[in-house]
């Protein structure tokens, strides 16, 4: 029993000691990769902090240490690092294409694994090569993906002043200055005084271009005393510029002059020739040692292929021999993509341009849309005071002669108005100002409205309208009313314009229908004059009627048919056209919309126009231009109004501090304040008083900031009459009686 036990006991201390001779190998090459780690985070270090003080050459020195123990250790992610940094201090040699050959060498490692730091790191740099070639968008791009990808505190605020560089570049102050700020009282564990002394130079710089000179010098004063306490060199020496330049232009030549002689010395005792060829000498040896390296490690592995027993010795020779090839090649590879690299600058360039174009579009259509607006409202003023003398004349019981003289001239100022109104709708459409609506409204109220709009028009040329609809059509239906109005406004009025003594047929047929979708066949056909077959290519464009011959006996714009057009690509469809000379046109097309059968039909009923009593009412006018304050006073006199006059906004705002009146009329563009800002002024002590804003300009574009600014109501000039009259009893009398309700 003895020996067995022996060979038991024996067999149990030799496993023990093997668990633990285990431990103690894998405990030792544990602490050998940490501390070879921390060998290479040591001359990471050295290498920042002596570059911060411009000593260049002894930073490479250190980096060129820790590749060698990176290339070692064969640490992948370490040698990312260290390529990284070469890049980054050769940018700051000026030596772009050395950079980008040691971002190229990480660029290549990082496609086989996966090192969101280095990521980051690489953009960051790529960023600062494409600012240095003008690319500032790009770089900003560049920037905003590192940021997304990277939560290291130290390349966050190197990217932060990297960026409010580039915005500085764009001339974009305030949010420069918002990056540099928050650097100046940054937290960084590596370079917090360094980042905080180039962030005070870059605030100096900035208030030195807004001519904030008093708080340029307190920034370039920061900097310096941080700079000179750390030996950051190149921040010193900026610094003593910034405040020469901002002393000398308040005047403090002395102080100026003695910034000046810091320049001066700091240049004699650290920018020597001899430096700056030292350093270069070493940049370049270090990265030719670099490349013999890589040759080397090339071969090294050619000579363990040929010493391999695994390997016939044809397969070791053509194996070296394409590994030499590989090596001789890789600086004709580098120029290679140093080529590919200018080809993408290219593309860049093209694509910014390209965009540029379409920015100068953009800007050239916003001039038109402004301008349009601008000729509108100085055409709707002075047509106001043409409409509003005719009314008034009109109500002075002329003579005949007069009367019908006086009737022309009414016809004239509402031919300009729509004129006006249909250069601004398709002034609307190509600007892509207009979306179709999805509101429940009845079809055949619609139709008839247009035709009854439209009767007195088709009974002076002796025409008939007639409407065919089909009575399958469901009562209630999804879309925008107001502009399928619109189309038919047009259609049926071309129709009566160019048929005369004869009919205008319009027809509305239920195509097909799907439970609540629908499609509806719309026709307008007459019996008029006719296109040929030439013009119906170009009947749709602007300004185009057929002929000169036609556009002279008839009239008109030729806006109706390209509006028409366009207001039914809105909807997602396209108009057809049959004509024939001498027997008339057809105009046809088809609509999808949705139907609501469940909806109860609304019970017809009259809207009674209603009289009201102004007698006794007192109303301020604030309007600029004298004729038209004599037209609107006439007007609001004619119904036994009383009214005052304010010239401007600010008299306005004063005469309703003492005055309390039943109504206010306020034009919106006024010298001084506007008519928006002095309803304003006056909301904020009265309250109550009804504002009716009278505008010249679009409603599109206004309405939402009128009722923001306090207006209850809105009249565009020149107005009719009774519209006019009408919104003046609404909203002083109805809102009195809604308020006692």
């Amino acid at each position: 029993m003895r020996p067995k036990f022996l060979h038991i006991n024996l067999n149990r201390k030799l496993w023990l000691l093997t668990v633990l001779l285990f431990f103690y190998l894998n405990h030792s090459y544990t602490q050998e990769s940490q501390a070879a780690g921390q060998d290479i985070e040591y001359h990471f270090d050295k290498a920042r902090e002596l570059g911060n003080k411009n000593n260049i050459e002894p930073a490479l020195e250190e980096l060129n240490t820790a590749m060698e123990i990176a290339f070692k250790n064969n640490d992948q992610k370490a040698l990312i690092d260290t390529y990284h940094k070469f890049a980054i201090l050769y940018l700051r040699l000026q030596k772009d294409e050395s950079a980008e050959y040691y971002a190229d060498r990480s660029k290549s490692l990082l496609k086989d694994i996966s090192y969101p730091y280095g990521e980051a790191t690489h953009k960051y740099i790529d960023a600062i090569i494409s600012y240095r070639d003008g690319k500032n968008f790009l770089a900003i791009s560049m920037l905003n993906e590192a940021k997304q990808i990277n939560n290291d505190r130290n390349l966050l605020n190197n990217i932060l002043f990297v960026e409010g560089i580039i915005f500085l570049n764009l001339e974009k102050y305030e949010s420069a200055t918002k990056n540099f700020n928050a650097l100046a009282v940054n937290t960084d564990i590596y370079e917090k005084d360094y980042l905080a002394a180039k962030a005070h130079i870059k605030l100096a710089e900035i208030n030195n271009r807004t001519e904030n000179y008093e708080e340029s010098i307190k920034n370039a004063q920061s900097a310096l005393k941080l700079a000179k306490a750390n030996n950051f060199y190149l921040e010193v020496l900026e610094a003593n510029r910034l405040l020469t330049e901002t002393n000398e232009k308040l005047g403090l030549f002395e102080s100026a002059l003695a910034y000046n002689r810091n320049i001066l010395n700091i240049k004699d005792s650290i920018f020597t020739i001899e430096k700056s060829l030292a350093e270069t000498k070493t940049a370049d040896n270090i990265q030719t040692k670099f490349m013999k390296d890589e040759i080397g490690r090339q071969e090294a592995k050619i000579e363990e292929l040929n010493q391999s027993k695994n390997r016939t010795e044809i397969t070791a020779i053509l194996t070296a021999a394409f590994l030499i090839v590989i090596s001789i090649l890789a600086i004709s590879l580098y120029r290679n993509n140093q080529i590919k690299l200018k080809t993408n600058d290219l593309l860049h360039t093209k694509n910014n341009e390209l965009q540029a174009a379409r920015d100068a579009a953009v800007m050239a259509m916003e001039a038109k849309t402004n301008f349009l607006s601008t000729v509108s409202h100085e055409l709707r003023t002075p047509l106001y005071a043409v409409t509003g003398l005719t009314h008034l004349l009109l109500e002075e019981n002329p003579s005949e002669n007069q009367k019908e003289h006086l009737k022309s001239l009414k016809f004239s100022g509402d031919y300009l108005l729509n004129f006006i109104n249909d250069i601004l709708q398709i002034n609307k459409i190509d600007a892509d100002k207009l979306e179709a609506l999805q509101i429940d409204f009845n079809l055949k109220k619609i139709l008839s409205e247009v035709i009854n709009s439209l009767h007195q028009s088709a009974k002076a040329n002796k025409t008939k309208i007639v409407l065919e609809f089909d009575e399958d059509i469901p009562s209630h239906l999804l879309g925008d009313p107001l502009k399928l109005s619109q189309v038919f406004i047009n259609l049926i009025g071309n129709g009566i314009k160019f048929t005369k003594g004869g009919q205008v047929t319009v027809i509305a047929k239920l195509a097909k229908k799907v439970e609540e979708n629908l499609t509806i066949y719309f026709e307008v056909k007459d019996n008029g004059i006719g296109i040929d077959k030439e013009r119906q290519l170009t009947i749709f464009d602007s300004f185009e009627q057929g002929s000169i011959q036609i556009n002279r006996e008839y009239g008109g714009t030729g806006l109706g048919l390209t509006i028409v057009k366009s207001l039914l690509g809105l909807f997602g469809s396209k108009i057809g056209l049959k004509s024939e000379i001498g027997k008339g046109s057809s105009f046809f097309f088809e609509l999808d919309l949705k139907s609501k059968d469940d909806l109860i039909d609304d019970i017809p009923f009259e809207i009674t126009e209603v009289e009201y009593d102004f007698a006794g009412l007192h109303i301020l006018i604030v309007e600029d231009n004298k004729i038209n304050q004599v037209i609107t006073k006439k007007m609001l006199n004619k119904k036994e109004i009383t009214c005052d006059i304010a010239n401007n906004g600010l008299e306005a705002v004063a005469m309703v501090r003492k005055t309390d009146y039943d109504c206010i009329l306020m034009d919106i563009h006024m010298p001084g304040i506007s008519g928006e800002e002095a309803t304003i002024e006056i909301r904020k002590f009265n309250r109550l008083v009804p504002i009716i804003a009278l505008t010249a300009i679009s409603l599109d574009d206004s309405l939402e900031s009128f009722y923001a600014a306090g207006c209850n109501d809105v009249v565009t000039k020149p107005f009719k009459p009774e519209v006019f009259y009408q919104k003046i009893g609404e909203n002083i009398f109805d809102v009195k009686k809604k308020i006692e309700a």
